[in-house]
């Protein structure tokens, strides 16, 4: 419509055009501007922030929203950018982030004969260092060749998974290589809880005496309540709607290998957590071991 009016502006005002065609008169005259000089300011700005919105939404893997492409920007990039022009460029190039779906089937059964132990917990998700409470819990992986247990030992601290084991079986085994993992990455000091469900694999003797070996007191919420256990499953529900169900997995194989990737290449090092700031578990915790070599080295001047 703006060409049409170019053409017919000789014989026609622009007024009369802008009317008839239901176009502003202003609108035909930023168009003319933009044509002769090429894009305002702005609009470049906004070209280029979009160009660095792109490359951080590709390098999350298509997953982060606004919230987390604003951190990006900030700390890689040292751009300063509104939450609503992130959202507003991001939706007009077609880009979101995923949504985390809600509610997970449990997959743990208690076991009647066995002894439970008690809750050291009670919902409190806090840690003020790295090693003072963990937490566990069992997701499954769709495949081809049927369900692939995943079990996890997270960190409360930072969010950090710690420790991790997969197999085509939900026997102890699986918590136990969990654990195992955790406190050879992490070599505990005395005083950690091992927090989880009742489940059947954490309440087994195999794993009660892998507990006591490494000096680790076991810890289990009520039966059949998800907030006992909250960030665990948070995790899950994250791992679901960023991988799991944007990927179809032909063998186990295929989904250990992505699962893997994801937990170590992704979200460990990477991944922004909203409990740390908008930080990576990783730098998190990075950035509190430097906090506290500081301190140390402060002190000991001062001695």
């Amino acid at each position: 419509m703006f060409r049409l009016i170019d053409e017919e502006k000789t014989r026609h005002s622009v007024s009369l055009m802008s009317r008839l065609l239901g176009v502003s008169r202003q609108g035909y005259y930023k168009h003319q501007n933009r044509t002769q000089h090429g894009p305002g300011p702005r609009e470049r700005s906004d070209a280029a922030l979009t160009e660095r919105i792109r490359h951080h939404h590709k390098d999350s893997r298509g997953t982060y929203g606004a919230p987390r492409i604003q951190a990006d920007l900030r700390e890689i990039d040292s751009i300063r950018a509104g939450r609503n022009r992130i959202t507003r460029l991001m939706r007009r190039e077609g880009l979101a982030g995923v949504h985390r779906r809600t509610g997970r089937k449990g997959l743990t059964r208690q076991d009647a004969m066995a002894t439970a132990p008690p809750d050291l917990i009670g919902r409190d998700f806090t840690a003020d260092a790295p090693n003072e409470k963990w937490t566990a819990d069992i997701t499954y992986v769709p495949t081809a060749q049927g369900w692939l247990y995943l079990a996890v030992v997270m960190d409360l601290f930072s969010r950090r998974i710690v420790g991790w084991a997969m197999t085509g079986h939900m026997r102890a085994e699986l918590v136990c290589d969990a654990l195992g993992m955790a406190v050879a990455a992490r070599r505990p000091g005395p005083g950690l809880i091992h927090h989880s469900d009742k489940g059947s694999q954490y309440t087994s003797l195999a794993f009660g005496r892998r507990c006591a070996e490494a000096g680790i007191a076991p810890s289990t919420g009520r039966s059949g309540s998800c907030f006992d256990n909250a960030v665990t499953e948070s995790f899950f529900a994250s791992l679901e709607t960023e991988l799991i169900d944007r990927t179809t997995f032909a063998t186990r194989a295929d989904a250990e290998r992505e699962v893997f990737s994801y937990i170590e290449g992704f979200y460990n090092p990477w991944r922004r957590h909203s409990a740390n700031g908008q930080l990576s578990p990783a730098e998190y915790e990075r950035r509190h071991a430097a906090a506290a070599d500081s301190s140390l080295s402060d002190l000991a001047e001062a001695a």
